[in-house]
């Protein structure tokens, strides 16, 4: 399975995280990666350049936005503003991140 691959990745990786995109890219307005990040380890404070959503797929996570915190089971779906503080895997996680991004052709 895809997610088992990315979380072996990610645990070995230093950032505690490893990800592919499986649509789009730099010539795409929406752009889907899978991602696996490790127990423990985070994405830090990110400005969105578009409309983001996550779907969790496997684990738990947290996501801080503000003053908003939602804790995230398998199949929970958010969507992201464009200002979060950040996103921690509270157990191995894999999560499809849903992205838009400005100033790309259609």
């Amino acid at each position: 399975m895809l997610g088992e691959k990315l979380l072996a990745e990610a645990r070995s990786a230093s950032s505690g995280r490893y990800g592919v995109t499986i649509h789009g890219g730099h010539v795409h307005s929406l752009r889907q990666t899978l991602v696996g990040v490790a127990a423990g380890h985070a994405l830090e404070e990110h400005e969105n350049t578009g409309e983001v959503t996550l779907h969790l797929i496997r684990g738990r996570a947290r996501v801080i936005a503000g003053s908003h915190t939602a804790e995230l089971a398998p199949s929970d779906y958010v969507v992201i503003p464009l200002e979060w503080d950040s996103f921690e895997a509270l157990e191995d996680t894999v999560v499809l991140l849903t992205a838009t991004i400005r100033g790309t052709p259609d």
